[in-house]
C-alpha cells in the first residue's frame, strides 16, 4: 500500500499514481466493498452506494483511472473515465463519462473528495450517432453563455428532436435521469444560451437528442466562478 509523501505540491507523484492504480484495480472488480480499503469512513458508504447503482445499470464497464498535476492548495486531482453498455426497456445503451476529482489522501486513504468537471455520453441505437458537444468547463458568474450539441453528418430528410434541462443538486447526487422536455430541431443540432448565476458553484445541464437512428443523452458541469484568475485555471 503506497504511503502518502507530503510535498510542497501535496502527495509524490508516486503515492497519488498508487493510489489510483489500487482505485482503477477496485472499481474494475466489481465488488463495492473493495472501497473499504481506500475511502474513509465518511465516504465509503456514499462511494459504495454510487458504485452499485452505477453497476445495476451498466453491468459491462471498464474504468480508468489518471493522476493529474496537484491543485495549488496541495490536494491531489485524479480523472476517472469509464465506458459501459447496459439494456433496458428492450434497447441497448452505451455509455462514455468521466471525471476529475481534488481529493485529499491520508494514509493510502481517500478522506475528501470535490467533483471539479464532470461530463457524460449516453447513446441508444445501432448507429453510433456521431456529435459534437460545446459546453464550457467554466463561467463567470452573471454571464451568459452557449450551449451547443451538433450532429456532426447532416440531417439530410431527417427528422431530429432535443431539449435542455438544468440539473438539481438532488437529481445529480441520486443521478436520476432528468425529464426533459423536447422540441423539433433545424440546423443541424440543438442551440441554447443560458445564464450563469450571480453567486460562484456549479451548474449542471442535461441535454436529449432524438434522431432516427438513435437517442443521445448529455451531461455537464459548468463550474461558475468569481474572477478571471480562476477562469483560467479550468
Amino acid at each position: 500500500m503506497p504511503t502518502p509523501l507530503l510535498a510542497a505540491g501535496g502527495m509524490a507523484p508516486s503515492a497519488v499514481e498508487g493510489y489510483g492504480s489500487r482505485l482503477e484495480m477496485a472499481l474494475n472488480s466489481g465488488d463495492s466493498d473493495d472501497f473499504n480499503h481506500l475511502t474513509g469512513p465518511d465516504l465509503t458508504s456514499t462511494v459504495q452506494r454510487r458504485y452499485d447503482r452505477f453497476a445495476t445499470d451498466f453491468p459491462e464497464t471498464r474504468w480508468r483511472v489518471e493522476a493529474m498535476d496537484p491543485l495549488d492548495d496541495g490536494r491531489s486531482r485524479l480523472r476517472v473515465a469509464v465506458s459501459g453498455s447496459g439494456t433496458a426497456d428492450g434497447q441497448n445503451y452505451r455509455l462514455e463519462a468521466s471525471q476529475v476529482l481534488a481529493v485529499r489522501i491520508e494514509a493510502g486513504v481517500m478522506v475528501e473528495e470535490e467533483l471539479l468537471e464532470e461530463q457524460s455520453l449516453l447513446r441508444s441505437g445501432a448507429n453510433e450517432l456521431p456529435i459534437t458537444l460545446q459546453i464550457p468547463t467554466a463561467v463567470l458568474t452573471g454571464s451568459r453563455y452557449d450551449i451547443d450539441v451538433i450532429f456532426d453528418e447532416p440531417l439530410g430528410q431527417a427528422v431530429a428532436a432535443g431539449g435542455l434541462i438544468e440539473l438539481t443538486p438532488d437529481q445529480r447526487l441520486e443521478q436520476r435521469p432528468p425529464l426533459v422536455q423536447l422540441a423539433p430541431l433545424g440546423g443541424g443540432g440543438l442551440f441554447k444560451q443560458v445564464q450563469a448565476p450571480q453567486q460562484s458553484g456549479v451548474q449542471a445541464w442535461a441535454v436529449m437528442l432524438i434522431h432516427p437512428d438513435g437517442v443521445v443523452t448529455a451531461t455537464k458541469q459548468v463550474r461558475v466562478v468569481d474572477t478571471e484568475t480562476e477562469l483560467a485555471r479550468y
